[in-house]
């Protein structure tokens, strides 16, 4: 049997193929129904191979640590049905990039997927898993050049063209190429409005822009899909944020925060992540988070020792540090002890990761200097955790901020020079440059990042909310 992009499937029948693509039509629209189809795929075929995968790779994209055997007895009885049945060579291509999943070796799970995309460019599961992991292992590039191989084999007559054209724009803005992200994105985005990943596309490029207000708007008018979705939601509510912090306007952020973000209190690790990132930024913008930071700290103090995704820990070790939790120290030394393993996230803990989470202890202790000692000679491979463009910069934000505290003002100045020219409508940049100039006496180039501030500062005053 085949599904519905013309795939070779191994079912029992064709009402479990059918329900297999209602599964990755609910996937790829972060419906919060997802894995009550799935279960329906089990009720019509429960020894469905391809089903019992993509529940493995379902419990995988947790990022829970006690979800991880319960994945491998996904990929376990997965096998059995393989041997029970057989199955394709696609389908145990995708059992064998589970396995590697689980083992932790993430590179090599893409390379599973990217060999089913070389002999069959319309397996979307495949290709959705891959966009994920170069997002979080092997960069935007890598991202681009995967869209990229298979498009050419994509139209509006192959189900789930609009889902490929968001991906395809999402890649594009982390490369830098604004302008055709933008359209792709939009174009997505019309073919099919709950595409909720192209919406992020574009909203990732208003961000990069500093175009704050039509961010707004954008968020804003896909309100009605936005709400529909999982917790996705949350991190599109956490870009609307964003776009209200590049403003200044502090009182909607903090109502977007309690009302959206953090309403159910979640647990998932983007929740935690896109929380803990808002209140530092709040606070360094100098507003008070009040005991904001305590449920965050609770709830990632269980998770010192998960490491199943750098990005992630680095973001529980602020919540921790932002609160003085004592197993703040712990963690950083779980963490140096896993960057042993020989697994693809270890390599990232010993590169990066721990220094990273040692760096938010430092700051939180008041030692500025050693702040700015630890993160100045990895701030150009701070990508190597994954995550985006708008979510790295929040240690980009800390070694400016950090340096400028230390007083030393020669490397903020520098790093500032820099910013300020990629990024020409940035008020924070510019109000810390116009500072930092201020310090060293440089008082024509001070004068004018003033009026540059005093600009920016009069147009984000006009309107807001």
């Amino acid at each position: 049997m085949r599904d519905s992009r013309g795939l070779e499937i191994t079912a029992a029948d064709d009402e479990a193929v059918r329900g297999l693509d209602r599964v990755m039509e609910r996937y790829t629209h972060f419906a919060p129904d997802t894995g009550e189809c799935l279960k329906g795929v089990f009720a019509a075929d429960s020894k469905m191979a391809l089903a019992h995968c993509i529940k493995g790779f379902f419990l995988m994209l947790f990022c829970v640590p006690a979800l991880v055997g319960k994945a491998a007895s996904s990929s376990k009885k997965a096998r059995q049905s393989v041997e029970e049945r057989g199955a394709t060579e696609r389908e145990k291509s995708h059992i064998e990039a589970l396995d590697a999943w689980i083992r932790g070796d993430l590179r090599q799970a893409i390379s599973h997927w990217e060999a089913i995309l070389a002999r069959h460019p319309h397996d979307l599961l495949a290709l959705k898993l891959a966009h994920y992991m170069h997002f979080y292992v092997n960069g935007p590039k890598d991202m681009q050049d995967s869209i990229q191989r298979v498009l050419p084999a994509w139209d509006e007559g192959v189900e789930g063209y609009a889902q490929v054209v968001g991906m395809h724009a999402f890649a594009l803005e982390e490369c830098g190429d604004y302008a055709e992200a933008e359209r792709a994105g939009r174009w997505a985005a019309a073919l099919d409005p709950a595409d909720l990943w192209a919406v992020h596309a574009v909203a990732h490029v208003m961000e990069s822009e500093d175009r704050r207000r039509e961010g707004i708007d954008w968020i804003s008018a896909h309100e009605s899909q936005i709400e529909r979705a999982n917790n996705f939601s949350y991190h599109l509510w956490w870009h609307q944020a964003l776009f209200y912090l590049g403003l200044e306007d502090y009182e909607a952020v903090l109502s977007l925060y309690d009302r959206r973000i953090r309403a159910d209190r979640s647990d998932e690790y983007l929740d935690l992540c896109n929380a803990a990132s808002l209140l530092w930024r709040l606070e360094e913008g100098g507003v008070g988070v009040g005991d904001r930071w305590d449920e965050l700290a609770d709830r990632c103090e269980g998770r010192i020792g998960e490491h199943l995704l750098i990005f992630a820990d680095t973001h529980y070790m602020l919540a921790l540090a932002a609160r003085g939790r004592s197993v703040a120290e712990t963690m950083i030394e779980s963490m140096e002890r896993f960057a042993q393993e020989k697994v693809t996230e270890g390599e990232v803990a010993g590169e990066v990761g721990a220094a990273l989470c040692r760096a938010w202890q430092y700051w939180y202790c008041g030692q500025r200097a050693k702040t700015v000692d630890i993160l100045l000679p990895i701030r150009e491979r701070i990508s190597l955790i994954g995550g985006s463009h708008a979510q790295r910069d929040l240690f980009h934000q800390l070694l400016i901020r950090a340096s400028i505290e230390a007083g030393r003002y020669d490397i903020a100045r520098d790093l500032l020079a820099r910013r300020v020219i990629e990024k020409p409508r940035n008020l924070w940049s510019w109000r810390k440059y116009a500072q930092v100039l201020g310090e060293v006496d440089e008082g024509v180039e001070a004068e004018s990042a003033r009026r540059k501030v005093e600009a920016l500062s009069a147009t984000a005053s006009g309107g807001i909310g």
